[in-house]
């Protein structure tokens, strides 16, 4: 039971997993990272050709308006008095 050469296959054997292991673990990080810039070369491209991504002041006070007419107008069709 203390054969050397069994010690040496045994470290040998768990060394090359570990390698094998690293080198996946390795290949599949930098994958998520090329996909990570992929996207977001993606977002840059749509971001520049559509103009800014968050609506204006302008645009947002007149969503704003709107939902508050469009309350109104259901407390009215409920029978709610303002």
């Amino acid at each position: 039971m203390t054969d050397p050469n069994l010690y040496f296959t045994m470290a040998g054997a768990g060394l090359a997993g570990l390698g094998m292991i690293c080198m996946a673990s390795l290949a599949g990080w930098r994958g998520w990272l090329a996909l990570k810039e992929r996207e977001i070369n993606a977002y840059a491209d749509h971001a520049g050709h559509d103009g800014p991504s968050l609506p204006n002041a302008s645009a947002r006070i007149e969503i704003a308006d709107l939902k508050e007419r469009i309350r109104k107008l259901e407390a009215i069709a409920s029978g709610v008095d303002l």
